[in-house]
């Protein structure tokens, strides 16, 4: 992170929060890593017996966080979007799996629907960048992960179609 201005505690914990502990800022591909970070929250939470219930949780705290840390991370940074910033990712990998049974196909499928529509961001997803800061940071990846989570449960029923 580059700024001229001292940055307060709340901003370096906002900062440690937005980028996953710096993770962002560390590994080549960092969306596709954040993505990878949510799809490894996701398997954590399938095994459990009230797994769709904790995944909601989950998908709850880190909207409300990432609107939080990540619009105080670009603030500080004074760069619109960073791409360090992977808690939106993270969210949307974990909403393209709520309350999917894990399998490989599954996974494929939602993280390359999930990593396509957020680079490619077709419309209506590439307005949602409009809004102001960390809702503006949040809302692209949350609606790929949204879109995304719809196909990979049409997944199924597309291969059922076509054998």
């Amino acid at each position: 992170m580059t700024t001229t201005t001292p940055l307060s505690g709340l901003d370096k914990l906002a900062w440690h929060m937005a980028t996953c502990a710096g993770l962002g800022t560390r590994v080549p591909a960092p969306g596709t890593f954040g993505t990878g970070i949510g799809m490894g929250l996701w398997l954590a939470t399938s095994r459990c017996g009230w797994a769709l219930e904790l995944q909601v949780l989950l998908l709850a705290g880190l909207l409300g966080l990432g609107v939080w840390a990540s619009g105080r991370a670009e603030r500080a940074c004074g760069r619109h979007d960073p791409g360090a910033i992977i808690i939106d990712e993270v969210a949307a990998g974990v909403l393209t799996f709520i309350g999917v049974t894990p399998t490989l196909s599954a996974a494929v499928v939602g993280l390359c629907c999930n990593r396509v529509l957020d680079i490619v961001k077709p419309w209506p997803i590439s307005r949602l960048q409009r809004l102001p800061r960390g809702w503006g940071i949040m809302a692209d990846d949350v609606a790929a992960g949204g879109l995304s989570a719809i196909l990979v449960r049409l997944w199924p029923l597309a291969i059922n179609f076509i054998t």
